[in-house]
């Protein structure tokens, strides 16, 4: 089967606009399916490969969270104005604007997954589903583990990260560098990334705004808005199917993911052995097959 076509837009949101695409058709009468992309910061680049799902008739929808991508950029807004608050009203406005705010499934992806969380944990009326891959239920348990997985790295590649950290030049090249050893470890274990993977993590470098402020320079060194939040005591309250996705070698480890699992009512977690933090290109066949699965589920229901 191949993918449907595609269709581009822009979604008002305040003064600003929320770029969107959509693979396949809304008014198909199937449950559409909404990416929310991580960072925050990033861009739905790296989740394309999910428009695959769109081909046995189930529209996709991907877009770019406010201040990156495609959407409206503001370099100059400082942590008063990137909250979380915002991204919530941005993921509702973007809902409504669509038309799909009475049925839909959410996937959201490591912080796109909490986000999609709190999102959930609203009990909105349209919510069918919910996909919570490769994301931390508390920001202040994934600094503890990774804490862990740094203390696994090579000696010099410790000394250099806590060097560039302590005197606050993480912008150099030689920091780089170094984060590539976790990263290689716990984001993603291709060698080379996929285009669309390094396709957004240049789009964080270009615009850094979002993701230097709310969460900091690197995946492991939290210093931003978010260094503290948490949404455990909010997920008793998410009352849909929910689908746990996360891989052995993810940085968003067991002990981040537990807390889904343990509070979340209706719910099934499935580790993805080979994979890191994106086994939707580190394992597609069996990523697809999982999805696949759990929306026939949603759909029977």
């Amino acid at each position: 089967m191949s993918i449907p076509p595609t269709t581009k837009g822009h979604a008002p949101f305040g003064t600003h606009r929320t770029w969107y695409r959509v693979t396949g058709d809304l008014a198909s009468g199937r449950t559409p399916l909404v990416l929310v992309h991580g960072g925050p910061g990033s861009t739905h680049d790296y989740l394309l490969r999910l428009a695959a799902l769109a081909e046995d008739g189930r529209p996709v929808v991907h877009y770019d969270q406010l201040g990156n991508g495609g959407s409206t950029h503001l370099p100059h807004r400082g942590a008063d104005f990137w909250t979380l608050g915002l991204f919530l009203d941005e993921l509702d406005n973007l809902l409504n604007h669509l038309g799909i705010a009475d049925d839909y499934v959410l996937f959201g992806q490591s912080w796109g997954g909490v986000l999609a969380a709190e999102h959930a944990a609203a009990r909105p009326a349209g919510l069918r589903g919910l996909v919570l891959a490769n994301s931390p239920a508390s920001y202040p348990v994934w600094l503890e583990e990774m804490a862990v997985l740094r203390a696994a790295l090579p000696a010099d590649v410790q000394e250099t990260l806590r060097r560039h950290e302590a005197a606050g030049t993480t912008g150099s090249a030689e920091y780089w560098q170094a984060t590539l050893e976790f990263y290689g470890r716990h984001v993603c274990r291709l060698d080379p990334w996929p285009r669309e993977v390094a396709a957004s993590f240049m789009e964080i470098y270009n615009d850094p705004t979002v993701y230097h402020t709310m969460n900091g320079p690197t995946e492991f060194h939290v210093t931003g808005t978010l260094k503290d939040h948490s949404v455990i005591d909010r997920l008793p309250a998410v009352d849909v199917p929910t689908l746990l996705i996360s891989g052995r070698h993810d940085e968003a480890t067991a002990r981040c993911v537990q807390p889904f699992f343990d509070h979340i009512p209706d719910v099934l977690w499935e580790v993805f052995e080979e994979s890191s933090h994106m086994p939707h290109v580190e394992e597609p066949e069996r990523f697809d097959a999982v999805m696949r699965g759990f929306l026939a589920g949603l759909d029977a229901a």
